[in-house]
């Protein structure tokens, strides 16, 4: 007679509970984890809330008081922003703004394009030195090459211009948009160029039919860090801009503080409120592309 196994009474028992205890345990692990993550959100967010609410605050009671609500609601903060300071107005600034940042992701897009294509895939010599001049370029912070850079631009006479902060990023300077390149053209299989090279293509027309369309993640990673960073820089635009026609909205909020009079914070609130907004929708329009191209990034194909 075969043998038939049983499951002891006790374990029997046992299992369903012990079933339900794990079921508990994960439950509360996740519940806390989405609480941490909904206090972290919290405390990320709880500065953008400060400066909306000071937006809508007076002068004098942005510092003088500790309520979060404005206890006099003053619109007209938004109204003098979009009047300006200095006889420049918000439309201005924002045009000036959007100029530099656009020619800035022109310029990275196509020059860290083409030099990463170049350092992935061509044979060429000092191609080793090259590649590693750029990776060190990467621990070289910018102060250490300003004052060579505003002596060389000060005596082509370009100081007071955008083509300081523009001309640079049309050469490829920025090593950190070459190594996404690299990295992502090296993911790409070889045999599309073999197959292109057979089909009579040659290098240009490779890189344009071929890589350039496959590593679009990593040109929108590009575009959208460029834009990100050049319209948040300050400390080069006040070093380069010194014309007030070429002003930007980062430079135009220094004009609302006066050392010698009664300092403008609300309205400068507001024009931070706003100076924020382009960065927003730029974010939010090509935030899936940015995802895609930092998971990618590096991986081979």
């Amino acid at each position: 007679m075969a043998a038939v196994d049983t499951i002891p009474a006790s374990h029997a028992s046992q299992t369903p509970p012990a079933r339900a205890v794990a079921v508990r345990s994960r439950a509360v692990r996740s519940t806390g984890w989405h609480l941490f993550m909904l206090l972290a959100l919290v405390a990320l967010l709880f500065p953008l809330a400060w400066l909306v609410s000071a937006s809508f605050k007076s002068s004098g009671e942005i510092f003088t008081t500790t309520s979060f609500w404005p206890q006099e609601f003053t619109p007209a903060n938004w109204t003098d922003a979009l009047d300006g300071a200095g006889g420049l107005t918000f439309w201005q600034l924002l045009a000036n703004s959007l100029i530099l940042s656009t020619l800035t992701v022109i310029g990275n897009v196509a020059s860290c394009a083409l030099a990463g294509y170049a350092l992935a895939r061509m044979r060429f010599r000092l191609r080793g030195p090259f590649f590693a001049f750029t990776i060190v370029t990467l621990m070289l912070p910018m102060h250490v090459v300003l004052i060579p850079q505003y002596i060389i631009f000060q005596q082509l006479g370009l100081i007071g211009t955008f083509l300081p902060l523009v001309l640079p990023k049309f050469l490829a300077t920025e090593g950190f948009f070459v190594f996404l390149v690299i990295q992502f053209v090296r993911g790409i299989p070889r045999e599309l160029d073999e197959a292109a090279l057979v089909d009579g293509a040659g290098p240009y027309r490779t890189f344009f039919s071929v890589i350039l369309p496959l590593i679009r993640p990593a040109l929108i990673t590009t575009a959208i860090f460029s834009f990100i960073w050049s319209w948040n820089d300050f400390f080069g635009q006040m070093i380069f801009l010194n014309k007030p026609e070429t002003y930007t909205l980062q430079l135009g909020l220094r004009l609302f503080i006066d050392q010698s009079s009664t300092s403008s914070y609300g309205p400068m609130f507001a024009m931070s409120v706003l100076a924020l907004l382009p960065i927003l929708l730029f974010f939010l329009v090509f935030q899936r592309y940015l995802v895609d191209g930092v998971a990618t990034s590096g991986l081979k194909g």
